[in-house]
């Protein structure tokens, strides 16, 4: 039974040649016809234009979605609904409408969902979810996230102001588009309990969205992080540091390496990146956690529970912005079905 492959932008392309690498060559895809890239990486491969059709000739066993934020649901609905298991791009959306049919189509069908937050696949980051769970530096206390990366440069191919990252209507900003820190902060320290947030466009970009966002983050477990995200940086900077009870963590996207200095070492320890480690790594891996969860062999390393968690920290943040207060992520949690 074949794949399809909904959304062929540059992220959809990534997973398609990820996909045939790893031996799934049974290919369809699913397409406006819009993109700005061309078109010679995609012979050979059947395309459909219109999604029930396609379901519906083609049956397949799973489907990819890697369109655009805002149509997200109502595909992963239709091919819930149609047998089909998922991998979803992250955000899982641009607000909660459908969260409930879908988890009801994916329960009576059994089927299964990833939610494509690559960075829980990398090794850095990996290593600071062992130290923490190991308690290396003790209780974590305060977190610092900052990611700016400057929007004209990611596909310089095309008109940025055109890229769906750059339209409202289409899902975009700062906040959604760089959500992966409130999926992997989430992931290290558990539930947040509260945000607020101060965004807007301070930047030059002739863009419609937020370019820039400061997210606060209280975690039920005391931990308070700050997340800084930007359109603007160059040159582009991602990295954290953890501050604990008994010592320090960091990591920086640069390399990769996770460094740690803890009270009972007394000096700062360095856990590089494995040799030939390079970004399309990340998308390879979950591929394969793909694959496995397709076969029945693995759990989804981000579950659409997970993905659903982290649309709620930045939908709360964005209603911190316009309200100029403190939003109860209580406030955003999606009801079971609607």
């Amino acid at each position: 039974m074949p794949f399809i492959i909904c959304g062929l932008g540059s992220i959809g392309r990534r997973h398609m040649r990820n996909l045939l690498a790893l031996g799934q060559v049974d290919l369809v895809l699913l397409r406006t016809g819009r993109s700005t890239l061309p078109d010679e990486d995609l012979a050979g491969l059947p395309v459909e234009h219109d999604l029930g059709e396609a379901l519906a000739k083609w049956r397949p066993e799973a489907v990819v979605i890697s369109n655009p934020t805002a149509f997200h649901m109502n595909v992963a609905i239709a091919a819930a609904q149609a047998g089909c298991h998922l991998m979803i791009e992250k955000p899982v959306s641009n607000n909660l409408d459908g969260i409930g049919r879908l988890r009801k189509a994916l329960s009576e069908g059994s089927l299964r969902a990833l939610v494509g937050f690559q960075f829980r696949y990398h090794p850095g980051l990996r290593t600071v979810k062992r130290l923490l769970n190991e308690n290396a530096i003790g209780r974590p206390i305060s977190v610092r996230v900052h990611w700016g990366e400057y929007l004209p440069n990611w596909h310089p191919w095309e008109d940025y102001r055109l890229s769906y990252s750059a339209r409202l209507e289409m899902g975009g900003g700062v906040v959604l588009t760089l959500c992966h820190p409130l999926d992997y902060l989430r992931w290290f320290f558990g539930e947040v309990e509260a945000v607020s947030a101060q965004m807007g466009k301070y930047g030059d970009l002739d863009i419609e969205v937020e370019d820039t966002a400061e997210i606060t983050l209280a975690f039920q477990d005391r931990t308070l992080a700050s997340v800084h995200l930007d359109y603007n940086q160059r040159p582009a900077s991602h990295w954290l540091e953890i501050i604990g009870t008994q010592g320090t963590i960091r990591w920086d996207n640069a390399d990769g390496a996770a460094t740690w200095w803890t009270e009972r070492n007394d000096r700062w320890q360095v856990e590089p990146a494995p040799e030939n480690f390079e970004r399309n790594t990340l998308f390879l891996d979950e591929m394969r956690n793909f694959l496995g969860v397709v076969a029945g062999r693995e759990d989804p390393v981000c579950t659409l529970e997970d993905g659903i968690r982290a649309l709620e920290i930045a939908l709360a943040a964005k209603e911190s912005a316009t309200r100029g207060r403190t939003i109860a992520i209580s406030e955003f949690a999606s009801e079971p079905y609607d």
